[in-house]
């Protein structure tokens, strides 16, 4: 019985036992898929029933060391266990390896910002005499030009973008659309990439529309993108912890501290709530003070 069989299970079980919705049943089994690209980075042989507690232990080291934050470890974590009570209640494995693995303690912390120069660095320290090269760069100024989730990056379509008009359409969290800007520099990277590295690429079936993708002409992983960033932040020995969301978190806090409308940027993040948006720009002390100088009447 390989993988697939037992995704497949669960997924059955989410979706009739649970009555769960399909995006909540989608994201419990990227939650098992990310387990699974782990063994296959490790190269790694195991099924279910032959993974340890060691091999859960090194694979939440692995997503966290990838920049993932305590919220999204948890939610996986808890993604595993949810499995294991399916293999257990069917009958197919004898034991739960996760029993033992505890979810990291949540505390609302805001991530590391990137400031342009360390953009900058991250983007000059990426080999271009390398076809990836051009595409890794076309990520990064997208991400940091349109503030994109790392599941919007993956999934963007080059009929999406509107060269033009300067505009990306963005399907976010919901199936929900919404036009972002984009910059010059994001503009150049993307056409250059598509002109010279993408255009020689033998594409699969489905992913003819989709801008970023591997070698082997599939849709890029997630994952792929986390490592990306990792290692061009360990090239330029940047020790400020980085991930995709670094860049979106960055992106907003730049719009913010340059006097942009919280209200503008609610949009082009894609949030329901203004809340969720002043959770992601990081304002420091300074910055509100020097506010409440320039626009408060009585100060």
């Amino acid at each position: 019985m390989n993988w697939n069989s037992y995704l497949k299970g669960f997924q059955s079980w989410l979706r009739l036992e649970r009555s769960l919705s399909p995006n909540s049943v989608q994201a419990y089994i990227q939650d098992i898929e990310k387990l699974l690209q782990f063994i296959d980075y490790k190269k790694l042989h195991r099924t279910p029933e032959t993974i340890s507690y060691e091999d859960l232990k090194e694979f939440v080291r692995w997503i966290s060391e990838l920049g993932m934050t305590a919220s999204s470890q948890a939610r996986i974590i808890s993604g595993l266990k949810s499995f294991y009570k399916y293999l257990l209640m069917e009958d197919m494995v004898s034991t739960a390896p996760t029993d033992l693995i505890e979810s990291p303690k949540l505390k609302r912390q805001l991530p590391d910002v990137l400031g342009v120069q360390e953009i900058d660095k991250l983007i000059l320290a990426i080999d271009l005499s390398k076809p990836e090269g051009m595409r890794n760069k076309a990520i990064l100024e997208t991400m940091f030009s349109c503030g994109l989730r790392v599941s919007e990056v993956v999934g963007l379509q080059i009929s999406h973008i509107f060269f033009n008009e300067e505009f990306v359409k963005v399907t976010g969290k919901g199936d929900k659309e919404r036009l972002v800007p984009i910059g010059a520099a994001a503009i150049n990277a993307i056409r250059l990439y598509m002109d010279t590295v993408r255009i020689h690429l033998k594409i699969k079936s489905g992913n003819t529309d989709i801008l970023f993708l591997n070698r082997r002409g599939s849709k890029m992983s997630r994952i792929m993108i986390f490592l990306i960033i990792k290692q061009l932040a360990k090239a330029i020995g940047l020790k400020k912890s980085v991930s995709p969301h670094t860049f979106r978190h960055s992106f907003a806090t730049a719009l913010v501290e340059g006097g942009a409308d919280l209200r503008a940027v609610q949009q082009m993040l894609g949030h329901e709530s203004i809340t969720t948006t002043e959770i992601y720009t990081h304002l420091d002390r300074e910055y509100l003070r020097e506010t409440l100088i320039q626009f408060h009447p009585r100060a």
